[in-house]
C-alpha cells in the first residue's frame, strides 16, 4: 500500500515478512481459544508466509500497528481453487484479544475493501463467520456484506458442532 491510513494513532500497511511472528501469535491464539478459525494446531509463520507470498495482484495482506506493535490483519484470498472463481475473494481479519472493540477491525476492513474494490478483476468478497460472533457480524454488515447462507454444523471443534454465517459483499460499478 503506498498511502497508510490512520486513526487513533493506528496505522493500517501492507504486511511484510518482519509481522509473522505477531501475526502469528494472534492466529495460533485464535486456533487454540475460539472457533473464529477451525484450525484445530497452531500453525506458526508457516501459513501466514503463504498467504504474505502470494499476496500480489489480488490476494492483499495487510496489518494493523500502533507503536511498531501488530494489532490485528486482514487478508483477501482465492475462494475457491477453480478458474471460474477467480472474480471472488474470501477475506478475513484477525485482532489481538486487548485490541479489539477499538475500531481496528473496521481500520482493517476499510482498507482491505477500498483496494479490493479498485481492482477490475475482483467483483464480490465472501467471509464465512463462525457461529455464534455477534462483533464480527456486526463489523461485516457494516460493510455491506449481507448474509447470504448458514451451513449447520459445518465443522467440529472444542468437542461441539459449529455453524457458520456465509456473507457476501458486491462490488457496484461505482465502486
Amino acid at each position: 500500500m503506498k498511502e497508510s491510513a490512520t486513526a487513533d494513532e493506528a496505522t493500517v500497511r501492507d504486511a511484510t515478512a518482519a509481522d509473522l511472528s505477531a501475526m502469528a501469535a494472534i492466529y495460533d491464539g485464535e486456533v487454540l481459544t475460539s472457533v473464529a478459525t477451525f484450525d484445530t494446531e497452531p500453525r506458526g509463520t508457516t501459513y501466514l508466509g503463504e498467504k504474505l507470498a502470494h499476496a500480489a495482484g489480488s490476494d492483499i495482506v495487510l496489518v494493523a500497528t500502533r507503536g511498531g506493535e501488530v494489532l490485528g490483519y486482514a487478508f483477501s484470498g482465492p475462494f475457491r481453487p477453480r478458474p471460474a472463481y477467480d472474480g471472488t475473494k474470501e477475506v478475513s481479519v484477525y485482532l489481538a484479544r486487548s485490541a479489539r472493540g477499538a475500531g481496528l477491525g473496521t481500520l482493517l476492513y476499510a482498507a482491505l475493501l477500498a483496494r479490493l474494490d479498485a481492482l477490475p478483476q475482483v467483483h464480490t468478497q465472501v467471509a464465512v463467520i463462525a457461529l455464534p460472533n455477534d462483533g464480527s457480524i456486526a463489523l461485516h454488515r457494516k460493510h455491506g456484506f449481507v448474509e447470504v447462507g448458514v451451513l449447520r454444523e459445518a465443522g467440529r471443534k472444542f468437542d461441539r458442532w459449529v455453524d457458520t454465517a456465509w456473507y457476501q459483499r458486491r462490488v457496484t460499478a461505482d465502486g
